[in-house]
This record gives C-alpha cells, sequence and structure tokens, in this order.
C-alpha cells in the first residue's frame, strides 16, 4: 500500500539524518525503472536509450538545437544514395580492447536489417539497399532512395562484429565503446558501470517509490535522482539544504495510446470524446513543475520539424458529452473502458486525474497497474484497449515510419497500436523519394496533420525534467531530452559537509 503523501514526507523530514555507512566512492543514481535492453539494436524504451547512449558509441549524434553532427565517423556524400562514412582516427576501442572499425558497422547494421532478428529498428532503416566495406577507416552505404537526412538515422550503438557473429549476449554483459563500460549486474535492481576516463564507479538503483528515492537521496544512500516525483516532492527538495535542485523544460512527447483494432476505442469519434474530456493544463498545473506545455505532435511548434499549424485540442467536456450522447452513452450509462499504466505512484496519480475527467463526461474508465517490464510487454504486444508512455529522444522525422506505418507493427516497429491508414503509409512512402528538403518538410508536416486529425494518439503534453542530487555532487545537468551525458563531468566534492539532522 501507498504511504499518504503528506506522512511519507514527514518521516522523510524526520529520519533523514539517521544515515549508515556508505562508501562515498561510489556515485549512485536512483531509477524508477531499470533499462529493458542493454543491447542498443533492440532498446527501445527511455531508460534503455540513456544507459546506452554511455556505453556504446554512434556513427552519428545530435548537438543541444538536435541537428546530426559527426559521433564516431565524418561522412561525405558520394552521391544521393551512396554515403561513405570514414572513422575518426582517436576513435575509442571496445571495452575488450579491440579497435572500432568498419567491419563493425557493417555488422552492426546488418544485424539490425536482417529480417530474421526482428529488430524494432529495421523498417527505420529499410531505406539502406545494401553496405559494403572499403578498408578498415571507410564504409560505404547505398540506398534505395535519396534521403539528405539519412545520417541521422544512424544512432544505434556500434557493437563488435566478431562478437556479433559468434551470437555474442550483449544484454547479459555489454562491450560497447562507449565513455562507460560494463562491470556487473549482482541483481535486477542493480546496475554497476565505470567511467573508463578515471576509472569512477557507478551505481543505478532501482527505488519504485517516489518517496522512498527522496528519503534515499537525503541519507545520502544515492547521489542523484531525475524526474517521476510529485510537486510536493519536488518543493520539499528544493527547501532542503542537502540537496541541489533543477528544472528544465523538456520535449519529452507525452501521450494516450489506443489499441486501434478494439471495437471501441478503435473509433475515432470515441478517441475524439476522450481528447474533449481531459483539462490537460489542470493535469499540468496541479501535477507537474510548471516546465511542461501542451503538445500537438511529436515536435513542438519550434522544433524544425514540427507543424505551426497544428494546435492542442481545446478542454470541452460538453462536446465530449454530446459525442459520447450520439454513441448511446450517458453518466447514467457510461462508456466502460481499461487503461494500463505502470506502477509508478506518479503514472497512477496521473492516471486517477484523467480516469475521474472522464467520469464527469461519462466514461468509467477502469485502472491497471503493472510492473514495469509487464506493462510494457503488454503494449508491445497489442494486450491494451489505453495506456499511456512518453517519447524520448526524438529528433528526426523516421519516427513517423517507425510509429504510424502500417509495416511498423511490432516486433518490426514501434506501430503499438496498430494503425493503418494509406494516406500516412502513401506520405510516408513518398517523402522517401524526395530529393529537396523542402519537399519532404512538406510531407512530414502533412503526416503530423493526418494522425492528428485520425488521432490513434491523444498528444497530452510535453514533459520537462527535474533532478536533484546531493548538495556534495558537482557538474550534473539535465539535458531537453533527459538523457544521462552530464554523468561524465559528475564529481564528488569530498571536501563539501553536508549537515547532520532535521531541518
Amino acid at each position: 500500500p501507498l504511504v499518504p503523501l503528506a506522512i511519507a514526507i514527514l518521516l522523510i523530514s524526520t529520519f533523514y539524518g539517521c544515515r549508515s555507512n556508505i562508501d562515498k566512492n561510489i556515485i549512485r543514481f536512483g531509477l524508477d525503472s531499470m533499462p529493458v535492453k542493454l543491447d542498443p539494436r533492440e532498446a527501445t524504451d527511455a531508460t534503455s536509450y540513456r544507459i546506452n547512449r554511455l556505453l556504446y558509441a554512434t556513427l552519428v549524434d545530435f548537438d543541444e538545437s538536435a541537428k546530426f553532427i559527426p559521433g564516431l565517423a565524418e561522412w561525405k556524400v558520394v552521391t544521393p544514395t551512396h554515403y561513405r562514412f570514414t572513422l575518426n582516427k582517436d576513435r575509442a576501442s571496445f571495452h575488450n580492447g579491440d579497435k572500432v572499425n568498419a567491419l563493425d558497422v557493417k555488422a552492426t547494421y546488418e544485424w539490425v536489417l536482417d529480417k530474421k532478428n526482428g529488430s524494432a529498428h529495421r523498417q527505420t532503416l529499410s531505406i539502406i539497399e545494401k553496405i559494403e566495406v572499403v578498408d578498415k577507416d571507410n564504409v560505404d552505404f547505398y540506398l534505395n532512395n535519396p534521403d539528405p537526412l539519412f545520417p541521422a538515422y544512424l544512432v544505434i550503438g556500434v557493437m563488435p562484429h566478431n562478437l556479433i557473429t559468434k551470437g555474442y549476449d550483449f544484454n547479459a554483459s555489454p562491450i560497447g565503446s562507449g565513455t562507460f563500460r560494463y562491470k556487473a549486474k549482482p541483481n535486477p535492481n542493480l546496475l554497476q558501470l565505470e567511467r573508463i576516463r578515471d576509472n569512477q564507479a557507478f551505481e543505478f538503483i532501482r527505488i519504485p517509490s517516489p518517496e522512498v528515492r527522496v528519503m534515499k537521496l537525503m541519507r545520502g544512500e544515492i547521489d542523484i535522482l531525475q524526474n517521476g516525483l510529485m510537486p510536493e516532492l519536488k518543493r520539499f527538495l528544493a527547501k532542503k539544504r542537502r540537496a541541489k535542485v533543477s528544472y528544465l523544460e523538456g520535449s519529452d512527447f507525452a501521450y494516450l495510446g489506443f489499441n486501434i483494432e478494439d471495437k471501441v476505442v478503435g473509433q475515432q469519434k470515441v478517441r475524439q470524446a476522450i481528447a474533449y474530456a481531459i483539462d490537460r493544463q489542470a493535469i499540468l498545473d496541479n501535477l507537474y513543475g510548471g516546465q511542461e506545455k501542451l503538445a500537438t505532435t511529436f515536435f513542438p511548434a519550434e522544433h524544425w520539424l514540427g507543424n505551426s499549424d497544428i494546435e492542442p485540442t481545446k478542454y470541452n467536456p460538453e462536446s465530449a458529452k454530446k459525442i459520447l450522447n450520439e454513441l448511446g452513452y450517458s453518466l447514467q450509462n457510461p462508456l466502460q473502458l481499461s487503461y494500463k499504466t505502470s506502477t509508478n505512484p506518479f503514472r497512477i496519480r496521473v492516471a486517477t486525474v484523467i480516469q475521474d475527467q472522464l467520469r464527469r463526461v461519462g466514461i468509467d474508465m477502469s485502472i491497471q497497474s503493472y510492473d514495469w517490464g509487464t506493462f510494457y510487454g503488454d503494449i508491445k504486444a497489442g494486450r491494451f484497449q489505453m495506456y499511456s508512455l512518453k517519447w524520448v529522444g526524438i529528433k528526426t522525422p523516421d519516427i513517423f515510419e517507425y510509429v504510424f506505418h502500417s509495416k511498423s507493427i511490432p516486433p518490426s516497429g514501434a506501430n503499438r497500436g496498430r494503425y493503418k491508414n494509406e494516406i500516412v503509409d502513401n506520405l510516408i512512402d513518398k517523402a522517401k523519394t524526395y530529393e529537396s528538403l523542402e519537399d519532404r518538410l512538406a510531407a512530414f508536416r502533412q503526416i503530423q496533420q493526418q494522425v492528428f486529425d485520425d488521432m490513434p494518439y491523444v498528444p497530452l503534453w510535453y514533459e520537462g525534467h527535474f533532478a536533484a542530487t546531493t548538495n556534495d555532487l558537482t557538474g550534473y545537468q539535465l539535458a531537453k531530452d533527459g538523457n544521462y551525458d552530464s554523468l561524465n563531468h559528475v564529481e564528488r566534492n569530498i571536501e563539501t559537509v553536508s549537515e547532520g539532522g532535521s531541518e
């Protein structure tokens, strides 16, 4: 059972000074969920994305404005369908000592493209016709169609070809060429990594309860936590000298998803009624910290891929009631729906508010909460009627094919709602044939408008980020996509003295 939040805060305030002996040589990060996959060819969840960025280097990366830049390699366009990537001379070696070479790049991407491996990233990369090794430093990619944005798709961590060919289990013991190396996973709730430049030890610890994460931070049992806290806990931490807090406006796209094959929520009118019935701004005002804004599509309007012509759906409970009445439902005869979420207390709290808002227009929504692994497995398998998740780290238009093309139903992609629309399929396919970036952008905006009208998702908001660290830690900075990259710069100031007792 959940401890009432007011009582939890009182307990934290009373007891956080009673600390056990803690090894300060280790920097500890409290997580609400562990990464599902430590193999970037298979990973699709947010925590896996963030951890894998530390473990594996990629051919291409992104700057702070979400524009793609060289990572492991520079590239040149030989022809519109022929790209040559040249690995940097000073590139890092794999954690087993082998130097990264062109064979590794080829093997990594050919594994993803091999249909029998069932990678969710295969559909996105299907533009690749073939990959050829020129020499140990150069690899050529040949495309089916010209695409000026092609380099931006090569963001899967490169892996050793000799281990790939042997069927090595990277999930059990990752070997990449990132700035962190894998050390151990002693139990399902603990992941141990080591920063390569100075051998600094890090532990990532699953602590599902937000209240317990805060308590452990105050006691010095963890050093960093990020997101997943109720406003009361954020305000509590902001007042404590033992903790340093930071906020940042984010770009994580939160949404309600639907199973389009379901006979009820498969009706566009039902989804429209749900969209009208949710008071997003009230949820943001009361449950979030003020760094969020209402969402329309994957990309905010100011993003270079955004569509500024699309406006957020306005809260209109009367319109929701009217639609439901036309479908035969009312407050006396409510529509019965099921909503799946994780056991994260904050997500359950948001779900409960949505449940209440829907009840007021004639929708009786039951909430089913599961541990993260079960919940995420059900979503990928299509075992849901409604659910809520968020997309993180979205920077390129390949997301449209990955999520909305009818060929991208899992395991071939992330079209979890089984959405099918020939207009969208054709727009996605035709966009690949346009050599002009301007023509492609026009097609992407059409895709966003069509998807918004069809509403396979109800856009909610772009989530902001919150972090808190112990006051003896320096260098941790939030990123707009919530990545953990600043762990490369975190240091512990051993001269800092934390005050004892309660405040």
